[in-house]
Order: C-alpha cells, then sequence, then structure tokens
C-alpha cells in the first residue's frame, strides 16, 4: 500500500472512530438526560428550594455581609442575642454529615446532632407541622443544593439558665407539639394547604402571636400580635377590628406578594424581610390559600379597637403655611407643623395625600398611623422603609441621625392628630426606648424563674419514677 493510501486510510478509521465516539456521547447525554432518577432528583432538589424559600431559612441563616446559610447572624431576643448556625453541607462547618434523621430532628424536634437543644429561635414548634415527603425535599435541597461554607458560627451566650441547653427539654415537653400537620377533613383543599403554610413553614405565629411568661406562643391568643425586638408584629386573625378581617383575601395577597395593599398597608422592617426573602416569591395559588386561611382565623379582639386601623383619617382641607415663621433656637421646640413641612410634605405632599399613582402612600387609610401601639410609627420614622434592590416598592429614609427623641414624638402626635388615629400617642421615652433597640421586658425574670420551676418539675418527676421503679423492683425480689 502507497503512502499516501495508508494515510488515507488511517485518516478515514480515525474519523470513523470519532464519529462513533461522538454520537455514543450523544447517545448517553440523551439517555442521561431521560434517566428518570436523574429528573426526579433534580424536581426533588427545586421543590426543596421552594419549601426552604416558604420557610424564609435564609433570613436567619445569613448574615448581612455573610454567604448564604451560613450563619453567624445576631438574632434579638428578651433573653439576649442568639447567633444563627451555618447550615450549608459543608462537613467542618455546617450540618454536611447530618443523617436525614438528625435532619429533620433538629428542624421539627429542636434537637442538633449531637443531642443538644436549640432554643426557639428557631421555629421547630412550627416546622414540627411539615409533613415528611416535604422534609425530605428539604434535606435534600440542603445537602445538594446549597453551596458549603466551611467556617462554623459563633457559639450562642446566653445568661444563666438559658446556657443550659438540656433545660429546653423540660420547655419542650411543656410547649412542642411534635405532631406533622393533620388536614382537617371537613374544610377545602385550599384551606387546608393555607393552614399548612401559616401554620408550618411560613411560621407566621413565631412573631405574630404573643408570647407567656416561659417565651413560648399563647395559643389562646394565636396570631393576635406580638413583639419582635422593637417592631411589632400586628393582630392577623379575623377580627375586623384589631386584625385583618376588614382586608379582602385580593388584598392580603398583595400584601404578602409587594408588601404593599393600596389604602391600607406598607410592609417595613421584620415584615418587609419577609415578604422580599419569602412570600414575593411564593405561588399565586399558595398565597390564595393562605388568604383563604387567615380570614377565617378564630377573631381575637383588643379592648380600645373601635375601628380597622386603616379607616382612621381624612383628606384635610386646610393647609397650613409656615412660610416665613422663624425657627426656634431650641430644635426640641419645633412644631408638629414645622417638622411636617421639613421632613414629610417633599413625599407626602403638603396634605398629606401621597402620590396620585400610589407610589408613595397617603398618610390617611394608613395602618401605619391606625393602630392603637404606635410603636411601628417610630420605627418607621426612625429606619425608615428598606426593600431589596430588585423590588419595585418604595422607599423612606430614616431620621434616626437628623430628629431627638423630643422630635419624633412631636412629629408622631402631629402625624396621629392630622392624619390618624387620635386616641393614640407616641411618648419621649418610648422613642428613646425603641432607639436603643426595644423596650425593657419583664419576660427575663419571668422565663428564668418558669424555666427553673419546670426544670425542678421535671427532675422531681424523674426522681419520683426512679424511687417507685426501686419500690417495685425491692418487694418483687
Amino acid at each position: 500500500m502507497k503512502l499516501t493510501e495508508r494515510v488515507y486510510f488511517w485518516g478515514r478509521l480515525a474519523l470513523c472512530a470519532l464519529t462513533a465516539a461522538a454520537g455514543l456521547a450523544a447517545m448517553c447525554e440523551t439517555a442521561h438526560a431521560a434517566d428518570p432518577a436523574s429528573a426526579d432528583n433534580a424536581a426533588l432538589l427545586k421543590r426543596g428550594e421552594y419549601l426552604a424559600t416558604a420557610g424564609d431559612c435564609v433570613a436567619c441563616h445569613t448574615a448581612p455581609t455573610g454567604k448564604p446559610f451560613a450563619g453567624g447572624l445576631p438574632l434579638a431576643t428578651p433573653l439576649g442575642n442568639i447567633i444563627s448556625t451555618n447550615i450549608t453541607p459543608s462537613k467542618t462547618g455546617g450540618i454536611g454529615n447530618y443523617t436525614y434523621g438528625q435532619f429533620s430532628d433538629a428542624v421539627r424536634k429542636g434537637i442538633r446532632a449531637d443531642g443538644a437543644h436549640l432554643y426557639p429561635a428557631m421555629p421547630y414548634t412550627s416546622y414540627a407541622q411539615v409533613t415528611d415527603d416535604d422534609m425530605k425535599a428539604l434535606y435534600a435541597y440542603f445537602m445538594q443544593g446549597v453551596t458549603p461554607v466551611d467556617e462554623a458560627a459563633s457559639a450562642s451566650s446566653l445568661p444563666f439558665p438559658f446556657n443550659i441547653r438540656l433545660s429546653m427539654a423540660a420547655w419542650n415537653m411543656l410547649f412542642l407539639d411534635s405532631k406533622p400537620f393533620e388536614p382537617d377533613p371537613s374544610k377545602s383543599a385550599e384551606w387546608n394547604r393555607g393552614a399548612y403554610l401559616v401554620k408550618g413553614l411560613a411560621h407566621c405565629s413565631t412573631c405574630h402571636s404573643p408570647r407567656n411568661a416561659l417565651m413560648a406562643e399563647e395559643t389562646s391568643q394565636d396570631l393576635a400580635g406580638g413583639a419582635v425586638g422593637p417592631w411589632v408584629a400586628p393582630n392577623i386573625t379575623s377580627d375586623a377590628n384589631s386584625g385583618v378581617g376588614a382586608w379582602s383575601e385580593a388584598e392580603l395577597v398583595s400584601y404578602m406578594r409587594t408588601g404593599h395593599a393600596t389604602g391600607k398597608a406598607q410592609a417595613a422592617g421584620p415584615m418587609a424581610e419577609a415578604v422580599d426573602n419569602s412570600l414575593r416569591h411564593l405561588s399565586d395559588a399558595d398565597l390564595q390559600a393562605m388568604a383563604v386561611y387567615l380570614k377565617t382565623v378564630q377573631a381575637v379582639h383588643q379592648a380600645g379597637d373601635t375601628q380597622p386601623p386603616a379607616t382612621w383619617g381624612k383628606p384635610v382641607s386646610d393647609l397650613e403655611d409656615v412660610r416665613g415663621v422663624a425657627w426656634p433656637a431650641d430644635v426640641n421646640q419645633l412644631g408638629g407643623v414645622q417638622l411636617y413641612d421639613g421632613y414629610c410634605a417633599s413625599c407626602h405632599q403638603a396634605k398629606g395625600e401621597g402620590a396620585s399613582d400610589g407610589g408613595l402612600p397617603s398618610l390617611f387609610h394608613n395602618t401605619a398611623l391606625g393602630r392603637s401601639n404606635t410603636n411601628n410609627l417610630v420605627m418607621v420614622m426612625l429606619d425608615g422603609v428598606h426593600r431589596q434592590a430588585d423590588t419595585p416598592d418604595m422607599l423612606m429614609p430614616g431620621f434616626a441621625q437628623l430628629l431627638t427623641d423630643q422630635q419624633i414624638a412631636t412629629l408622631g402626635n402631629y402625624l396621629l392628630k392630622r392624619y390618624g388615629n387620635v386616641n393614640a400617642t407616641v411618648t419621649v421615652d418610648q422613642v428613646r426606648a425603641l432607639r436603643a433597640g426595644g423596650e425593657s421586658s419583664s419576660l427575663v425574670g419571668l422565663a428564668r424563674a418558669g424555666i427553673m420551676a419546670a426544670v425542678l418539675i421535671v427532675l422531681g418527676i424523674v426522681a419520683l419514677l426512679v424511687v417507685r421503679r426501686s419500690r417495685r423492683r425491692a418487694s418483687a425480689a
């Protein structure tokens, strides 16, 4: 065979081999794409991601400048700061060594892989409602769909006796219902889906329910309002005056989707974070289901609430002219109208009507000015309204660095009397406490005494059982 013929022969042979290899690779890719196991796993991970979003896990387990789910965020509680943990699949800094059973116990029972108890700042009392199937999807997502971060978060350091995690065993015996959600057969599938989300993954009661002396949610006051640091999570029961009974389902869905309900409310503080991190990413069907359920929650009425918060105030006919009025030498002597003209009128308009397109809300018919508890009004003036960069909602600057406690109180009372609930007030002491992070709470002392009492009771019961068993053995012998 001539040289040219040999070159031609080996070239054709190589070309055939390459073509066959390419065809084989294509066949492999096609087979892999059609592999039911691979498709099922991808669907499982996607479902787990959706459930983790519904649970708003990223909000607590991500520090402001940290990596997603790497922990390190200080969570303020009346008992002290609790540092969130790293829940990435890192085997050195996170939960990468957790089995499914250990993961489930941590999420639904508040027990870590090493047997130590979690604090209920981790809402495992709500996550206990999560079904087994959803828990498996969450486990798959956190083990396969989250980027590992090999740095453990700092440990929490609470005062005695709360630093003894074993004390949470007694707390769990009293307050943890570990049974997963059971649908109510007398209700619709939509209602049950909403109940499952509100009670479970969305853990609405964690913020929106008051707590007793042992820091457990008061089940008789479910969703009747609670404190979140200096902010107030309002009553969201079906009561028309104290809760959301006067809201339509469409308004509730809009608020959860965008943080804005026209003519009623705008989300700020922790609620704005919940909307941005979690609620706005849920499906329309799930938000509608939650709204359907919330409209049926047992009504809880607070004394003094004589009308729905969003119905207070009305357009004002007079325009107070402050032109030419000299400001006093002492800024704390400024009147409400002067403060409003200087800091509010440019956005909310001279008569408080806001922007005609709704981009800037009116001050009348606004829950921020209609509630009896004025903490959120103060916090909005101090901190403003901040949303994530990819949200279209309005923003508001905070005035904590510009206005004194007296000025905030003066402005707040002016707004209430002119545009809002005329029976509500703002005090200088209130502003000072909220600026410092929240009003002092008597729950610390009560909780300490309660936990100690609960521990002693449990130890007494254990001792009694041991004595009875010993007597039975002795009599049997």
